[in-house]
């Protein structure tokens, strides 16, 4: 068992307030992400983005390369699944903050030169039967383009209309760094992987580079794959720190995880994948949880295992 110490205050640091990406564009503090949407049965799918509209995850964040994997179809399939759901339904486009990443191509991996980044943004947009996105992400850092040609190619998307904002996903803060000395101001958003069992982003320095930079992160496998709700190769301790948190709270542990990420002062969007409305309904409850500094450390501690020094 970890010393906890003496609960001596009860702020609750779990910040459900909107978040802005750029200078004007809202949005909640929970996202859904598309890299599960891979089925064929479009009313399912449109219920499910509405669904979460409705509970204020109102960003919907894709990428080309999504349903490449994870029984998809092929290259573009999530894109186009959203794109039949916008064809459907065209009046849910307005609601939603709309987010895509391009830059990985199976088999190369990595293509972040102006000619590919344009095609790939248009073709995007084409999948997805819309004018523009909200936000337009570098998926994955190519090393063989100068960052100078990134920044040029996301500035001229933008001035095009085809972009409002654009970031980066998985790019490591000196990464970051050397693109935004090519901007006039710094990124919208950054997308790294962060969790109650992915901690990396607190001590890399990402998160105190969004803080800085007033760069808002996209936390991406907040539930750590869906790890976190089932339990699944999460050690005892930390499962144990979360149910107790989770019964005081009455809500689902998943619920707990997600208010964790929440409650980091960077003011992430936490994204999930769950392709279940009760699930997302439940999820949605982390809006709702009270985290003090004993919860988050006691998380913290039981994520790495060791006592804090």
């Amino acid at each position: 068992m970890f010393f906890t110490g003496i609960r001596v205050m009860s702020t609750n640091l779990v910040n459900t307030e909107p978040r802005f990406i750029g200078s004007q564009t809202k949005t909640g503090a929970i996202g859904l992400g598309c890299w599960r949407l891979t089925s064929n049965d479009d009313s399912h799918n449109h219920a499910l983005i509405s669904h979460a509209l409705e509970l204020g995850c109102t960003l919907i964040e894709n990428a080309d390369v999504y349903g490449f994997d994870w029984g998809g179809i092929g290259f573009g399939s999530c894109e186009e699944a959203l794109g039949r759901i916008i064809t459907r339904d065209p009046a849910i486009r307005s609601r939603m903050v709309l987010a895509t990443k391009a830059g990985i191509i199976p088999g190369v991996p990595y293509d972040s030169s102006a000619q590919y980044l344009i095609s790939a943004c248009e073709s995007s947009l084409r999948r997805m039967n819309t004018d523009y996105v909200d936000l337009f992400q570098i998926h994955r850092p190519d090393h063989f383009t100068h960052p100078e040609e990134v920044a040029q190619v996301l500035q001229s998307l933008q001035q095009r209309g085809l972009i409002r904002s654009f970031g980066v996903s998985n790019y490591t803060p000196v990464q970051t760094a050397a693109l935004n000395q090519f901007l006039p101001k710094p990124i919208a958003t950054t997308q790294p992987e962060f969790s109650a069992l992915q901690l990396a982003p607190m001590r890399d320095g990402t998160f105190e580079m969004c803080m800085t930079n007033g760069t808002i992160p996209l936390a991406w496998s907040a539930l750590a794959g869906g790890r976190l709700a089932t339990g699944t190769g999460v050690s005892t301790e930390l499962i144990e720190v979360l149910d107790n948190i989770a019964l005081r709270e009455s809500v689902t542990r998943s619920a707990v995880a997600i208010a964790f990420v929440l409650a980091h002062p960077s003011c992430p969007v936490a994204l999930v994948g769950t392709q279940n409305i009760e699930r997302l309904t439940e999820i949605a409850q982390a809006t709702e949880v009270s985290l003090d500094r004993t919860d988050v450390y006691q998380i913290v501690q039981a994520s790495d295992g060791v006592p804090l020094p």
